[in-house]
């Protein structure tokens, strides 16, 4: 059968995220279905051109950005989160692939504009997924973003406007988006309704299976800590800070509790401020960041089931699949009042909410689970219905396949309209 090419900005599994996760997942049920799904992308981040994760091929080509007077530090931190690259061999691989269904972009910009541009010359339907968020960033993690290349001279414009760039998202056949509130925006900005709210989803069998005392001893929590969990990069978009500040007052109440931060760095400076705190604090005895567990680590799934409650504390969030995670692990969750977590989670019923800039609301937060058994049971029992019912990769996978053949079938018409 046709094949289906997935392009996102970079995909490595030393660095994993969700939109990895998405990308694979999607990717293994669209082989278990009769496809040849296949993921092109850059260098950035990685050792080798040719890899299979998961048995999916994953093939990447060399990458650059365009701005005068990058120094290497500034170009890591730009393969680690929202660098504008650039690939012409890239583009050429694309244009060489045989037998394509349809192109699958996960970004946007200069990458975007080159599915666009090639989706074009083939003749073959696209599709964008915005996973980071495009109409619902707050200014500060834009401004985060752009650190790397602000004062720098952009060379690269006439390429995006090459490849057409900024028309990326209004010719798309179709764009998908993993949060309820940016599907919602695009629908208001776009001149098109080729939008849909399609969330991610999660492997629930495999996370419903776990040794939390295995976890806890291999990293020396004592069965008796009230041990709390975060999952996700270590970046200010996450807004660990914040969890630290309402975890040193926890402490005041519960001094056994225990947290633990669980995911690569993708900021440093933001890492190296996090443990300025815990150093400033004393809390070294109480928190750990483990940077190391990759997404196919036991360990992860073994972290949720050794957790008492799991927070996300995210500044911005178009989804959230870490809270999908955690429920299926029955575990309860405190989330941040943000983006696509509002959709997801309702207050008091399988979660409880927090304003992200309160961490005097995420102590109280704590201290309520922390004082009531019977809430933590309530809350992961139903955060954990809600997983199964309504968000398995199976499901997912059934409605990302109607939304392929929406835009097959808008392609096609498009095509006739312009012969």
């Amino acid at each position: 059968m046709s094949a289906i090419i997935h392009i996102p900005r970079r995909f490595v599994a030393h660095e994993w995220g969700g939109t990895e996760t998405v990308i694979l997942e999607t990717s293994k049920a669209q082989k278990a279905a009769g496809f040849h799904p296949k993921i092109v992308t850059s260098m950035a981040l990685a050792d080798s051109r040719r890899e299979d994760i998961a048995g999916i091929p994953v093939e990447r080509h060399a990458h650059l950005y365009p701005f005068l007077g990058l120094s290497e530090t500034e170009r890591a931190a730009m393969d680690k989160k929202g660098g504008n690259l650039l690939s012409l061999p890239l583009f050429g691989a694309l244009m060489r692939e045989p037998d394509v269904r349809i192109f699958h972009a996960h970004a946007l910009k200069r990458l975007g504009g080159t599915v666009r541009t090639v989706a074009k010359l083939r003749r073959k339907p696209y599709v964008v997924s915005l996973h980071g968020g495009i109409f619902d960033v707050p200014a500060a993690e834009l401004d985060d973003l752009t650190k790397p290349i602000q004062g720098k001279f952009e060379w690269g414009k006439p390429f995006g406007a090459l490849l057409g760039a900024r028309r990326v998202l209004e010719d798309a056949d179709h764009v998908i988006c993993v949060g309820q509130s940016e599907a919602e925006k695009a629908r208001a900005e776009l001149s098109h309704d080729r939008v849909s709210y399609l969330p991610n989803g999660v492997d629930s069998q495999r996370f419903a299976t776990g040794d939390g005392a295995a976890f806890r001893q291999r990293f020396g929590i004592p069965d008796s800590a009230f041990l709390i969990v975060n999952v996700g990069r270590i970046d200010s978009q996450k807004n660990h800070l914040c969890l630290l500040q309402a975890f040193a007052r926890f402490r005041a109440t519960a001094p056994e509790a225990r947290l633990v931060l669980i995911g690569p760095v993708t900021q440093p400076a933001y890492a190296e401020k996090l443990h300025a705190f815990i150093a400033a604090e004393s809390l070294g005895d109480a928190v750990q960041i483990i940077p190391g567990l990759g997404n196919d680590s036991g360990s992860l799934v073994d972290a949720y089931h050794a957790a008492d409650t799991f927070v996300l504390a995210s500044r911005h969030e178009p989804f959230g699949i870490v809270v999908l995670e955690a429920w299926c692990a029955a575990r309860p969750v405190i989330a941040s009042r943000v983006g696509g977590l509002q959709a997801l989670v309702r207050d008091d019923e399988t979660g409880l909410f927090f304003d992200p800039e309160s961490p005097e609301q995420l102590t109280d937060r704590l201290v309520r689970l922390h004082a009531d058994p019977a809430l933590r049971q309530r809350l992961g029992a139903a955060g954990k219905a809600e997983a199964l019912a309504n968000y398995d990769w199976s499901r997912i996978s059934d409605r990302l396949e109607g939304i392929y053949r929406q835009a097959e079938s808008h392609a096609a018409g498009h095509r006739k309209e312009a012969s």
